[in-house]
């Protein structure tokens, strides 16, 4: 991504990343912006997206368990992989129409959208052999964020060694949890 500023001399300057200036010059390149007018938009979408985000597992759960026995006597659950399978094409679906009416960059949102996927799909197999609760206990998407943060937007650089160590310890743990998890999905009786 090469940000750069022309000075008043004439000659361009390139943003450090992870600066400041960096973020804001950024902000000109993103479909929903933070500053300016649309703010309350992109506010209402993160307010939106947060309560169906809140409701995808508890759905997820109902349609695979059928705890409030909705469904009609012989009409069989969901299989998680089925289940998997209709969540997968309509966030196809879903994406599809959001990248091209924003025209973002296809081959960072396939990418993102691929590993987000395999990491629901893991997601819901623990679930199902542990519960959904734990298995939503242990969700990557902060280890996630904050590894694009660092790779790609440089949010970390020239940082203390104590906050590289805190950021080597993250993923450690994420995969001690999932061992615990694992672990622990043994013991339980069906």
């Amino acid at each position: 991504m090469d940000l750069t500023r022309i000075q008043g001399n004439g000659k361009a300057e390139k943003a450090k990343a992870g600066t400041a200036t960096f973020l804001i010059e950024l902000e000109g390149q993103r479909a929903i912006k933070v500053f300016g007018k649309s703010t309350l938009i992109g506010l209402g979408i993160c307010l939106f997206a947060g309560v169906c985000f809140s409701l995808f597992s508890p759905a997820f759960n109902l349609a695979m368990n059928d705890q409030w026995h909705t469904l009609d006597d012989g009409v069989p659950h969901l299989s998680v992989y089925t289940a998997f399978f209709y969540f997968s094409c309509s966030c196809f679906v879903i994406a599809m129409i959001l990248n091209i009416t924003t025209s973002l960059p296809q081959g960072w949102a396939f990418l993102a959208g691929f590993l987000c996927g395999f990491g629901n799909g893991l997601q819901f197999m623990g679930g199902q052999a542990a519960g959904y609760a734990a298995a939503d206990a242990v969700q990557a998407l902060p280890l996630v964020s904050t590894f694009w943060g660092v790779l790609f937007f440089g949010e970390y650089r020239k940082s203390s060694r104590r906050t590289y160590v805190l950021l080597a310890g993250m993923p450690s743990m994420f995969i001690v949890a999932v061992g615990v998890l694992m672990a622990s999905s043994g013991h339980r009786k069906h």
